[in-house]
């Protein structure tokens, strides 16, 4: 029999997706299942985006340019420089969604075997795009204890090798919801110009910061031009996840040009969506407002509700529309299909995304899960309450259990 590669086998499987069965399945009984896992958020899109789609008039689907259009990287450029961060449109990909952004990134400067360090927990496709890269992830570990601050740099020092390519983060986070300060993003640019190697951030939750806090973007640190790769998307900014439109910025200009290679090879990426990405840079900031002002809310409400419940220990979000609980049960992998599986409440129940599959230290996580507050408030205080009620009958299951097997 063929066999398949050592590449393949080492592929992570998504802790978001991965339940989806169990999900389907509940749903087939009947169930209400609320997805806590996932982050798609209910939003509208803006309506300029949808109507540029309507009002497409074209006669041929045709190609882009393997770089994007240049009128869309044109008016992307000034939409950054609006937020301070002066790039030209020549410093701009346009990519089939910040995935792709980040696989160009890291197929780019990462060879067989070479390491790039994530703080921990991280967003899980890190790990595949790694793997898909040849290389492999070095973790260094944040905690729940700090709010998954951004451990101390002579932990990043220890793990620095001559393999090590590149620091890979995300701010504001997934899936913690951290936001790095300034001060943060200042240390790892003095370290990595320290060992000539780069920092990527991986920026699509730019705007959905609260409390009074400001995004710093790493791209605005003046003499680390050759150093930098930030990675952005649609997905959230918009409410555009399907769009699939992305985009790798660097003013590394040999950076772009290898990366332009692997743009060249996938052709391009698509015609019809970069034309609505193109208008949603229009979006008023109204929108934004409202979009701020109600995922506020929801992390308020959701932080609330989970504080209710005896032995959860969660912390308050910065940014982003995700946190990591802690949960009192032993496995949260466990537990988050015997939800979907053997659980509901009066015809209610929940999915949440287990956060082992967030970290690559084993053991680590084990009974934390990732929440997405993208549900509506009266939604998040049913999930939470399915919770609630669920998590003594399975620790009681399960004490049962291993008393029989005793």
């Amino acid at each position: 029999m063929p066999k398949i590669s050592n590449k393949g086998k080492n592929m992570p499987e998504s802790p978001i997706r991965k339940l989806a069965p169990f999900a389907e399945i509940a749903k087939k009984k009947g169930h209400k299942v609320y997805h806590l896992n996932i982050g798609q958020p209910d939003i509208k899109t803006p309506e300029i985006a949808i109507n540029a789609i309507k009002n497409i008039n074209l006669t041929i689907l045709e190609y882009s340019h393997s770089a994007g259009n240049e009128s869309y990287r044109r008016k992307l450029s000034e939409f950054y420089k609006h937020q301070n961060v002066a790039v030209d449109y020549d410093d701009i990909i346009i990519t089939t969604g910040g995935s792709e952004a980040l696989l160009f990134a890291l197929g780019t400067i990462m060879d067989q075997g070479d390491e790039i360090i994530i703080p921990e927990p991280f967003y899980a496709n890190y790990s595949a795009f790694s793997t898909a890269s040849g290389g492999s992830v070095v973790p260094v570990i944040s905690t729940i204890d700090t709010g998954f601050a951004l451990p101390s740099i002579s932990e990043f020092e220890k793990l620095i090798t001559p393999k090590t390519k590149a620091i890979l983060i995300c701010n504001p986070g997934n899936p913690t919801g951290y936001l790095y300060s300034k001060e943060e993003i200042m240390q790892l640019a003095a370290l990595v110009k320290k060992y000539d190697i780069f920092l990527i951030a991986d920026e699509v939750y730019r705007e959905f910061i609260y409390d009074g806090d400001s995004h710093y973007s790493v791209m605005n640190i003046a003499g680390l031009e050759e150093h930098v790769i930030m990675v952005d998307s649609v997905s959230k900014r918009y409410s555009m996840c399907g769009a699939r439109i992305g985009c790798l910025v660097s003013k590394n200009k040999e950076v772009m040009a290898t990366a332009m290679k692997f743009a060249q090879a996938r052709l391009s990426p698509p015609t019809v969506e970069q034309i609505a990405c193109e208008a949603a840079i229009d979006t008023p900031q109204s929108y934004f407002d409202e979009v701020i002002s109600e995922y506020r809310e929801r992390r308020d409400t959701l932080i609330s509700e989970l504080n209710k419940i005896e032995g959860v220990i969660v912390t308050k979000p910065k940014a982003a529309f995700y946190c990591i609980a802690q949960l009192p049960v032993d496995n949260a992998d466990i537990f988050a299909q015997w939800l979907l599986e053997s659980y509901d409440l009066n015809g209610e129940t929940v999915m949440v995304a287990p956060a082992a599959g967030f970290y690559s230290t084993p053991g680590m996580g084990l009974n934390q899960v990732r929440i997405a507050y993208v549900l509506k408030k009266e939604d998040l205080i049913s999930a939470v309450r399915v919770l609630k009620e669920a998590i003594p009958i399975y620790n009681s299951n399960r004490l049962k259990k291993l008393i029989a097997a005793q």
